[in-house]
């Protein structure tokens, strides 16, 4: 293991070497390869052809090796990978009116078992792409732009995680700057799937690679503001395929809404830029009681009281702290700071607080412009009625439980920009009560991970 985790550090920096210094104007043929957008280059003249006439399209690769150094469930690797494909049609290019985009994306997620569930043991999990083999749809959508783009809507198979608690400033889709998954998209809200060993039922949360059926509607009347709401299926489309289209009202909605505030927005202003947006969400269906349904899952009541509806609220705001060069700087070379909180009631959750929070540094090393260093810190807090009903169930059989309580991970991540296509990342994590509780001793996970764009 060791030998392994070795080579792959030695890997990743044997790989920066040529291009860790300045090579000054000088053009040549690999210089342009290497400096152009994609591998593929513009594929002969069918990338700016489509482009001019309304189709624009996008692969992504990536591919993960994470290793779990010690502590967890048991030291190993895996391997896991991605494909993903997307492509936009613009209407006015397309059919001459303004405002519509058509989009549609999918995704071939393929390697080895799951690396958190059998390597880490952490409910967080640690690796981007530690998600289930398949090959499916992703998302499907049109969305109209109305009133010199200050009102919009958009229709079809959404992921929720699209629109809904999404960073602007420290991470976005081929550019994560962190590689734990709670740090793409909370794990706070996942409440709304059953806790294991609880009365199955079919809520679901629709977050990449996932979508489900809904609508956004948002209303953005200057730079500074934005107002969206959502409405999607209560149960996301989990079929390998990803081309079921789930709406029942057995299943319930599931409701998001956001307000997001931007300082400074625009390259034109030269202050530092941040936003701040606050929302949550409401789920219509029913959801065990979080007391009762421990002693379900022991066998000791076989009709736990239930609750109408689970929710959340959220706090997300990040800011420029310094930037080199000014907001002109295309590689927007300096530092940005993160902050997140979520809460949700513990009685029909499994989590009931999330707060992470970190920096990312962009162009630390001289001449490295576009690499990029972030570390991060998420604190994951445990129901504590579940808490609570473990200890009364201890009580009278004991050593029953470890009872659950927090799960932390601390991330250092380093993201190279090889080319403008290809990056390499290397992250360490060190997870604090892998799973939320102490059963498990704690983890130290390193994962090598590259991304190309063809």
């Amino acid at each position: 293991m060791k030998n392994a985790v070795n080579r792959s550090c030695l890997l990743f920096a044997l790989l920066l070497l040529p291009f860790t210094g300045n090579s000054g104007p000088t053009t040549n043929a690999f210089t342009e390869w290497a400096t152009q957008d994609y591998l593929l280059g513009d594929w002969g003249g069918a990338r700016s052809a489509l482009s001019k006439h309304g189709a624009d399209f996008e692969f992504f690769y990536i591919g993960s090796l994470p290793s779990n150094l010690g502590g967890g469930i048991k030291t190993g690797s895996a391997y896991q990978g991605a494909i993903a494909a997307t492509l936009d049609l613009d209407s006015e290019k397309l059919l001459g009116y303004a405002g519509g985009t058509f989009h549609i994306s999918g995704l071939w997620l393929h390697g080895q078992k799951l690396f958190s569930a059998n390597y880490s043991g952490d409910y967080n999990r640690v690796n981007l792409v530690d998600l289930d083999n398949a090959f499916r749809c992703w998302e499907i959508f049109y969305r109209q732009k109305f009133f010199s783009d200050k009102l919009s809507l958009k229709l079809g198979r959404l992921s929720i995680d699209s629109d809904f608690i999404a960073p602007e400033y420290f991470t976005c889709f081929g550019q994560f700057s962190l590689l734990n998954q709670t740090f793409a998209y909370p794990s706070l809200p996942f409440n709304v799937y059953s806790a294991p060993g609880f009365p199955a039922s079919p809520h679901g949360l629709a977050a990449m690679p996932i979508a489900t059926p809904g609508a956004v509607f948002a209303w953005n009347p200057a730079p500074q503001f934005t107002l969206q709401a959502g409405i999607y299926s209560g149960s996301p489309d989990r079929s390998y395929s990803g081309t079921r289209w789930p709406i029942s009202q057995h299943d319930g909605a599931l409701n998001y809404f956001e307000a997001a505030w931007r300082h400074n927005p625009g390259t034109n202003n030269p202050h530092l830029g941040g936003t701040l947006k606050v929302g949550g969400y409401y789920h219509t269906s029913d959801f065990t009681d979080a007391y009762d349904g421990v002693f379900y899952a022991a066998g000791l009541n076989p009709a736990p009281s239930q609750h109408s509806g689970n929710y959340a609220g959220y706090l997300i705001a990040e800011h420029q702290l310094f930037l080199e060069n000014g907001k002109a700087d295309p590689a927007q070379q300096g530092l940005v700071g993160f902050f997140r909180a979520l809460a949700a009631p513990a009685d029909r959750s499994l989590t009931q607080l999330e707060l992470d929070g970190g920096f990312v540094y962009r162009g630390l090393i001289p001449t490295r412009d576009w690499d990029s260093l972030a570390v991060a810190f998420s604190y994951l807090g445990f129901s504590d009625d579940l808490r609570r009903a473990q200890q009364d169930i201890n009580a009278l059989a004991p050593g029953s439980f470890v009872p659950v309580d927090y799960e932390n991970v601390v991330e250092v991540n380093y993201r190279a920009q090889l080319t403008a296509w290809w990056t390499l990342q290397g992250s360490f994590q060190h997870v604090f009560h892998p799973g939320g509780s102490a059963a498990l001793p704690d983890a130290n996970v390193f994962i090598l991970q590259t991304t190309l764009r063809f």
